[in-house]
């Protein structure tokens, strides 16, 4: 491990909000894919520096589900690269001991790519180390929203009762109720907002804003951002020990 992490606490999870692979390719004059195929590159490099970091679960926001809204062109480029990317890279991510789970409304997305996901899934699902959890048609809200459509329809067969619902059983209704929440969420690019970005998981977790666009992400500056989380003190609501009534 870099000798800079020595002494540091690594965060247990981090999200990513990948952004910024439209400006560099634009600044660059190249097309919008093109930054995205960079985006891909970036990706890897920081699955990689998770994995030598010892960082146990590593979320990216790789497709939201406001990103249906683009042009029709980039939207199927974005979704094919998706599946030839994970075909491509599954060897990798086993070689690495990566377990992949895809979190969002799955259902959605064309068969192929469901069925690249789910092979994906199935194939590094006994992996004992670093767990991406890779958000494909995924909106924050409309987690919540699922979650709460499927608690009422234990209640509507009468299977439990409206007052049985508090924060840890609707937990148990997010796509992935089984992760710790993100300690750390990176948004590079320089934009200052989550994006429908985890928003149940995220209430306390230390956001990170980096002007570095997307496909210019590397070790070094995943190592910058675990090196100032730990000049941050969480408090989660109450009061640092050193502080006095």
């Amino acid at each position: 491990m870099d000798e800079a992490l020595s002494g540091l606490i690594i965060p247990r999870h981090i999200a990513i909000i990948m952004d910024g692979n439209g400006r560099w390719a634009q600044q660059r004059g190249l097309p919008r894919l093109q930054g995205h195929f960079e985006g891909r590159k970036a990706t890897r490099r920081v699955v990689e520096a998770c994995v030598e970091f010892g960082v146990e679960v590593l979320s990216v926001y790789a497709f939201s589900a406001e990103n249906w809204r683009r042009p029709a062109e980039e939207v199927q480029g974005l979704l094919t690269l998706m599946e030839s990317a994970l075909q491509e890279e599954l060897a990798d991510l086993c070689g690495n001991n990566v377990r992949l789970i895809p979190t969002g409304r799955l259902g959605e997305l064309p068969e192929s790519l469901q069925r690249v996901l789910e092979k994906a899934r199935q194939e590094t699902a006994s992996n004992s180390g670093l767990t991406l959890n890779l958000l494909v048609n995924y909106g924050g809200r409309a987690e919540i929203v699922d979650a709460a459509r499927s608690f009422a329809r234990r209640v509507q067969a009468g299977w439990a009762a409206p007052d049985d619902l508090n924060e840890e059983v609707l937990r148990q209704y997010l796509y992935a109720p089984d992760l710790p929440d993100p300690d750390l969420v990176i948004r590079p690019g320089g934009e200052q907002r989550l994006s429908n970005f985890l928003l149940w998981q995220t209430s306390y977790s230390e956001l990170l804003v980096m002007d570095v666009l997307w496909p210019d992400f590397g070790r070094e500056h995943l190592l910058a951002a675990i090196i100032e989380f730990n000049r941050r003190e969480r408090r989660f609501g109450g009061v640092a020990d050193t502080e006095s009534d």
